[in-house]
């Protein structure tokens, strides 16, 4: 069966903010090592190795439909000068994501592509999830996300 070739789209298109995030995560990442804040870093290392298995999910779809990953133009990593503009960053990354899935999900039933459904399901869950994480943490609890690095 062959894959419809808008689904490819949003494959590639999937493919370009995944790897995007994985550029933003591991920079804030190397910027909060700088800063000494150890915890944060693997925190920010975490997402990056969760974003980065979502592009090999989508990788390993364009490929099994006979096409190259090759992802578009990444935009730089949203630093920042405190783990607070980290936050704010990477909920605008996130909330992307969820918007990209939510679309390409539609797509693909719309097409009724169920395997792609069931990729672009799932993805959107997991991004929710990261959303959901970002938007529950409390600045109160002196998390490592709070504080100052000036």
């Amino acid at each position: 069966m062959s894959t419809d070739p808008r689904t490819i789209g949003w494959l590639a298109r999937a493919l370009t903010h995944e790897l995007g995030a994985v550029q933003q995560y591991l920079a804030q990442g190397v910027l909060a090592r700088l800063w000494g804040d150890d915890a944060l870093a693997r925190s920010l290392e975490k997402n990056a190795q969760d974003e980065l298995r979502h592009a090999q999910v989508l990788m390993e779809h364009l490929i099994y439909a006979g096409v190259a990953p090759a992802a578009g133009q990444i935009a730089p990593a949203r630093l920042g000068r405190t783990p607070s503009d980290f936050k704010q960053s990477n909920r605008l990354v996130e909330t992307q994501a969820v918007r990209l899935y939510q679309q390409a999900l539609a797509h693909a039933q719309r097409v009724r592509d169920a395997a792609r459904a069931a990729v672009f399901e799932g993805l959107l869950r997991e991004e929710l999830e990261h959303l959901h994480s970002l938007n529950d943490q409390n600045p109160q609890s002196g998390g490592c996300w709070e504080k100052d690095h000036d």
